[in-house]
C-alpha cells in the first residue's frame, strides 16, 4: 500500500477544500478505501477523514420522507424505527449486505460509491485490461470468466456488476443524493459503463454526499428486498429485487408498482417496463410472471452469466407475489 498523508476534516467545507488537491480521496468508515488500496488501484496522496464532520449522521423523518445522513452507519439504518415501518425495502437492503461488522463499520455515502467487485478490476497484477482502471487497454472480463458479471447495461467496454444492495431500493423508490449545493436522482447518480467506464457515479471533485432522502409513498411502506446468493450470508447478489406495490380499496387492483433489480447490471437497473406492464391490472400470478420477464429487455449474455437472465424475472416475480399476499 502506497504511503499518504493523512487529513482530519471539521467541516464540510474543508472537506470539499482538501478533496479537489491532486490525490486526495475520502475515507468514512474506511471499508472501500482501504480495501481498493490493498488491491493496489487506489492510491491516494492525502487521505481526508470527514468522521468527524457534524450533523452528518443524523436520520430525521417527516410526512413526506426521511433524510439520512452521509455518515450513518448501514446498521443503524437498517435497525431504525421508521425505516424499517415505512421503507422495509431499504431495511431489508441493508441488513442483507456484508457482515455485521462491515455493517457497523460502513456508511451509507460510503456504500453508495463502492466499486464493482468484478476480479478483473481488482487485480491489476494479472489482469492488465480494464477499461475502468484504465481506460481504452480493454475489458479482461469479455470473453472471460463470465458468471458473476451484468447482463443489462453493459457495453462493449465494461460488463462489470454493480455490487450495491441498498442502491437498488433507493433507486425503485426514487431516492435522492444531496450533494452539498447539488441535488441529483439516485438513478442518475449512478452511471452505465458507456464509452466511459471508468465514471462510475455522477459527482464532480469537490463535492461529497451529505445526505440521502427517500420520499413516503404506499409502496414504500408495503415493499420487500429479494436477494439470492450463493450462499446464505456474505455474499454479492445473482440476482435481486427490491420492490413496493400499492393496491387499490378493492384489494386486487394494482395502483403503484416500484420495481428495481440488483445483481444483474451495470447499475441499479429500474424495471420501468415491468412496473408499466402491471399497474391498472388485477392482481395475478400468471399476469406478475408474464409481465416479470419484461425486466430482461435488452439483456445480453456472456456465457456464464445466461443463468440470470431466467432468474432475474423469478426473482421479480415472487417478489410482487410475496407483497400481494400471493406467495
Amino acid at each position: 500500500m502506497k504511503e499518504f498523508s493523512y487529513l482530519r476534516a471539521s467541516s464540510t467545507d474543508q472537506a470539499r477544500e482538501a478533496v479537489v488537491r491532486h490525490g486526495a480521496m475520502l475515507i468514512a468508515g474506511g471499508t472501500t478505501l482501504l480495501d481498493l488500496a490493498k488491491c493496489g488501484i487506489a492510491e491516494p496522496e492525502t487521505v481526508v477523514d470527514i468522521t468527524f464532520i457534524p450533523d452528518l449522521n443524523s436520520i430525521s423523518s417527516t410526512e413526506t420522507g426521511v433524510t439520512i445522513g452521509a455518515l450513518a452507519k448501514m446498521a443503524e439504518v437498517a435497525e431504525h424505527p421508521v425505516i424499517m415501518e415505512a421503507f422495509p425495502a431499504v431495511s431489508e437492503s441493508l441488513s442483507l449486505a456484508a457482515s455485521a461488522q462491515l455493517r457497523n463499520m460502513a456508511t451509507i455515502g460510503g456504500n453508495l460509491l463502492q466499486r464493482t467487485r468484478c476480479p478483473y478490476f481488482r487485480d491489476p497484477a494479472v489482469f492488465k485490461a480494464c477499461n475502468k482502471r484504465e481506460p481504452g487497454s480493454g475489458c479482461s472480463a469479455i470473453g472471460g470468466i463470465t458468471r458473476n458479471h451484468a447482463v443489462l447495461g453493459t457495453s462493449a467496454h465494461c460488463i462489470a456488476g454493480n455490487p450495491g444492495d441498498l442502491a437498488v431500493a433507493l433507486v425503485a423508490f426514487d431516492a435522492v443524493i444531496h450533494l452539498g449545493e447539488r441535488q441529483i436522482a439516485v438513478d442518475d447518480f449512478f452511471v452505465a459503463p458507456g464509452n466511459t467506464p471508468h465514471l462510475e457515479h455522477n459527482i464532480e471533485r469537490g463535492e461529497l454526499i451529505t445526505a440521502i432522502s427517500i420520499p413516503a409513498s404506499q409502496a414504500a411502506r408495503c415493499s420487500t428486498y429479494l436477494k439470492v446468493r450463493d450462499r446464505q450470508s456474505y455474499e454479492f447478489a445473482a440476482a435481486s429485487a427490491a420492490v413496493g406495490l400499492a393496491l387499490e380499496d378493492d384489494g386486487k387492483t394494482i395502483r403503484d408498482l416500484r420495481v428495481a433489480l440488483g445483481g444483474v447490471a451495470t447499475k441499479p437497473w429500474r424495471a420501468g417496463a415491468v412496473e408499466r406492464a402491471l399497474i391498472g391490472k388485477t392482481l395475478d400470478a400468471a399476469a406478475i410472471a408474464k409481465a416479470s420477464l419484461l425486466a430482461m429487455e435488452g439483456a445480453v449474455d456472456h456465457g456464464a452469466n445466461r443463468y440470470k437472465i431466467d432468474l432475474a424475472p423469478r426473482v421479480v416475480a415472487r417478489a410482487i407475489e410475496k407483497m400481494g399476499g400471493l406467495a
